[in-house]
């Protein structure tokens, strides 16, 4: 689900369209649990090595307040990085080579139809 939004000043209108149909949600949950190890989802979900990704899809990037990002995702977030489906993509295809620096060590994932299965499986959590 391609988060849109619309700025209402002092508020902001979060409106969901369907553009991360083609992901298959159940199985990006399988494909999640290559992320679990480090990140969490979900109602309970607490940071662990890595920050929790509720609310991850079209968000600014860095915008977990109780987690310490490395120095490039920080930086990348001040020039206004915004996990949309073009940056998640990339990132998750290749971590280290989206972005130079990252404490992340997970080399990615491989098949595309893997990615946008997790994308759309995140994109249920806010």
């Amino acid at each position: 689900m391609k988060i849109k939004r619309m700025i209402l000043l002092p508020f902001t209108i979060v409106i969901a369209s369907n553009a991360f149909a083609a992901g298959d949600i159940d199985k990006g949950k399988k494909v999640f649990k290559k992320c679990a190890a480090c990140h969490m989802v979900g109602e309970n979900a607490k940071k662990k090595t890595g920050p929790v990704l509720n609310g991850v899809v079209g968000a600014k990037a860095g915008q977990a307040a109780d987690f310490r990002y490395s120095k490039v995702l920080t930086r990348m977030a001040e020039d206004g990085l915004v996990w949309d489906e073009a940056s998640l993509t990339a990132f998750l295809a290749g971590p280290k080579k989206f972005m130079k620096g990252t404490k992340m060590s997970f080399k990615g994932l491989r098949k595309e139809t893997d990615i946008a299965n997790v994308i759309a499986y995140l994109a249920t959590f806010e």
